[in-house]
């Protein structure tokens, strides 16, 4: 970015950060020149974090604010005083148009993040507690050669490379992120954000109705940021899976041993105290309509030590499987990005860009592809592995919901509650999510009002969400000259529907939970203070007004013996490929309606075993 471009975006971030901020802070409190500058500071940097093909666009649309405002005021937006800023910034936020929301609702998003991650610890002390083995690798010898190379760290490309070491396999597992570990930060926080997730957070699916995702960027991929919630894949959808895919061997108690293996090997388990109270509050709304409701289980290790915090710990992939994986004499090369690879004399070579040693090119003999529902099909479609590739992907499109309730409901060290509402599942189900002081500050961007609040009652607080399986279906594509790939996705009308029909169901389980006030994620909405009021939330959630988001990507390369829709056969080798693999999220038929990282690790264990003939 030119100098002046820097600095008129500078300019115009902290124009943005100091209106925010008054907002969110003590309105009567004066504001020093430099009290806020964290805030333009984090945004700047997160501008540059972002996506290449969306920064550029960005910088022109921000430009393009603060030049359009000497039309209503005569004065750029950035050179305005305070009150003016607030009145221009709201007649964009307002505004029938997307691009015009989606401008302010970005440099809100980012502010507010900051401005309230001030009060929650962020970095632990220490920068890890892995002590990391000789097998740990900051670089491979150019045309080096081996036996399985495994691209991703995430459960599937984790217990994929476990598994083969632990067979005597000579594999090498790349990954694009570092190696950071549970205790690099704190769980939750800002801090994570920038260390773990893809361009610091900062991914969506672009439609008619946006939709935000995260996906994790770091040795153990997803399992680093996740909650730790574990579903078992339900037998209906594997049986759907085999009816519409042609998928062999894929019944529930085909899957049994494999689903019983990895609950061991991550512990899955319930609490073993009481839930969190938002959790419960869910939980009895839903019992007091006769719905049902149950406490989902965590892989998480809960015992009397001084890491577990009385809360147990997680058990992720650098917890669990990577250990394994090192101590069985894999080799780990993290900080390493796979461009392309390349089939040749019956091996396949990896073009590897190694961020601290330049361009490299390896060769396996078998492949697994691991990169997730995201960047499996980017990796294989720059290949010129198209077939049935990046065309089908699914997720769960997601709406949430603030709660306010008379008494406490929250505290610092909740993390995330573990009751769901399954009574209208397959269809929609609800849940408790995130709920820090940062977190239910950003679940309240449609409402301002409560801005100056949060830092106060958020004890009273709590952020859910009603979750639906959904029918839409988006697409994938690499970009020339662009690292990352577009990701599309389209809404139903039914789909549409669900979210609203699910908001309103989730609304009359908070209310008859006790909650005094809710605050849904919804454009142009406004609070709903009592029942009567529920009828203000639409049957079908206006398109483009509901704020969106998911955690949950699949499908994008689904398994399956019908080779006119699947990209790889039902134990994950991609059709027409020799030794060419794929073992994660983008494997899965379909949207299974569950917290799917159960899905994928029982899928890859049961595909590494069929390789090795077991």
């Amino acid at each position: 970015m030119n100098s002046w471009k820097t600095r008129q975006f500078h300019d115009i971030a902290s124009a943005f950060s100091y209106s925010f901020a008054a907002l969110h802070g003590n309105l009567a409190a004066p504001i020093s020149a430099c009290a806020h500058n964290d805030l333009t500071r984090f945004v700047v940097e997160q501008h540059g974090r972002m996506t290449g093909f969306l920064r550029a666009p960005l910088l022109i649309a921000a430009m393009g604010f603060d030049w359009a405002s000497i039309l209503t005021t005569g004065s750029r937006f950035h050179t305005l005083p305070p009150p003016q800023r607030l009145l221009f910034i709201n007649s964009w936020k307002l505004s029938p148009l997307g691009f015009k929301r989606d401008l302010i609702r970005y440099f809100e998003s980012l502010s507010v993040l900051e401005f309230h991650s001030r009060s929650q610890v962020q970095t632990l002390s220490g920068a890890s507690r892995i002590d990391f083995p000789e097998n740990l690798s900051v670089s491979v010898d150019d045309g080096a050669m081996f036996e399985v190379v495994v691209i991703g760290s995430g459960p599937g490309g984790a217990i994929t490379a476990a598994l083969l070491a632990e067979a005597g396999k000579k594999v090498l597992l790349i990954e694009e992120g570092d190696y950071l570990g549970l205790d690099s930060c704190t769980a939750f926080t800002r801090d994570e954000m920038v260390q773990k997730y893809r361009n610091g957070g900062q991914t969506i699916a672009m439609g008619s109705n946006k939709v935000a995702y995260v996906e994790g960027r770091c040795v153990g991929g997803g399992s680093e940021i996740n909650s730790g919630l574990y579903h078992r894949t339900p037998p209906r959808i594997l049986d759907e899976w085999t009816a519409d895919f042609l998928v062999q061997g894929i019944s529930a108690s085909d899957m049994e041993p494999h689903f019983a293996a990895c609950e061991r090997d991550v512990s899955v388990s319930l609490l073993p105290g009481v839930p969190p109270a938002a959790s419960l509050k869910l939980h009895e709304g839903a019992l007091k309509l006769d719905w049902k409701s149950l406490e989902v289980p965590r892989w998480f290790r809960h015992d009397n030590s001084p890491a577990s915090n009385g809360g147990g710990r997680r058990q992720s992939m650098t917890e669990t499987f990577i250990p394994r994986f090192l101590k069985a004499g894999g080799t780990l090369l993290s900080g390493t990005r796979a461009d392309r690879i390349r089939e040749e004399n019956g091996r396949w070579l990896v073009s590897l860009d190694m961020r601290n040693a330049g361009k490299r090119q390896i060769s396996s003999e078998t492949l697994f592809v691991c990169g997730g529902a995201i960047q499996t099909p980017a990796l294989l479609r720059r290949s010129g592995i198209t077939k049935n590739i990046g065309n089908s992907l699914r997720l769960h499109p997601t709406v949430k919901v603030v709660g306010e309730f008379p008494e406490v409901v929250n505290s610092a060290t909740m993390g995330v509650p573990v009751h769901q509402v399954k009574e209208f599942a397959p269809r929609f189900s609800f849940g408790c999510s995130i709920s820090t002081p940062a977190y239910l500050a950003l679940a309240l961007l449609d409402h301002p009002e409560q801005y100056s609040r949060v830092s106060e009652v958020w004890p009273n607080m709590a952020t859910y969400y009603s979750m639906i399986t959904g029918q839409g279906s988006g697409t994938i594509r690499n970009l020339p000259g662009f690292r990352d790939p577009l990701v599309r996705y389209n809404l139903t009308r039914n789909d549409l529907r669900d979210l609203g029909e699910g908001l309103q169901k989730l609304c009359q389980t908070l209310f008859a939970s006790g909650a005094r006030t809710l605050f849904p994620a919804v454009t142009g909405l406004g609070a709903i203070r009592n029942v009567d009021e529920l009828s203000k939330i639409p049957n079908e959630l206006p398109c483009g007004m509901g704020n969106l988001m998911t955690i949950h990507l699949f499908s994008s390369c689904p398994m399956g013996e019908d080779k006119s829709k699947c990209a790889a056969d039902s134990f994950g080798k991609v059709h027409g490929h020799k030794n060419l693999r794929i073992a994660d999220a983008s494997l899965l038929c379909g949207a299974p309606g569950v917290n799917p990282q159960g899905t994928i690790m029982a899928l890859a264990r049961r595909n590494v075993f069929n390789f090795l003939g077991k």
